[in-house]
Formats: C-alpha cells, structure tokens, sequence
C-alpha cells in the first residue's frame, strides 16, 4: 500500500533507508499513481544507484479488475497473519475466486 497518508500536502519524497552507506526513498506521482523507488549504496567505496518505477493499484481497483474478470472477493487481510485489513494497514492481501 502505498504511504500517501504520511506525505504532508505538496510533498512527493519519502525516504524509508537512512544509514550511512544507504539511502532509499519513493518518490510519487500521484496523478499517474507511479513511484518510482531509488537507492543508493556504498560499497568498498564505490556508489551503486539502482532506481526503478512502479504503478501502484488500490485493493479498489484490483476488486474492480477481478469482478471485471468474473471473479468476487474471498478474503482481504492486513497481513499474513490474517490481520484485519483497514485505512491504516501498510500491505494487503487479497484472495478472489471465480464463481461455481
């Protein structure tokens, strides 16, 4: 799930590493509803960079892909211990299936 809650109005940079040999943070577009993710490390001195974009999807718009497919809603939970699944949870997992 992505963090847009956590990022105060106008804000599109969310760092999640901080070390001295790492830096990794997610920037957003949350028009396009893509991010893309960069990190930095330093290793034996050298810096390696590896950044990379990603479309995030709410658990709505998956809900509305499966029905679109013929599928329903089975399960939806927080985690993999089965959590329940609200507005503050950080990940989700859900499960549809296709109709007898």
């Amino acid at each position: 799930m992505p963090i847009l809650q956590r990022l105060p109005p106008g804000e599109t940079v969310r760092a999640f590493q901080l070390s001295p040999t790492r830096l990794s943070f997610d920037e957003y577009d949350v028009a396009t509803q893509i991010l893309f993710s960069h990190h930095y490390r330093i290793d034996g001195g050298r810096l390696e960079t590896f950044s990379a974009p990603y479309r995030y999807v709410w658990p709505a718009e998956l809900d509305l892909m499966a029905r679109l497919a013929g599928m329903r809603l089975c399960e939806r939970w927080s985690d993999w211990t089965r959590a329940a699944f609200t507005s503050q949870s950080t990940s989700h997992i859900s499960v549809w299936e296709m109709p007898a």
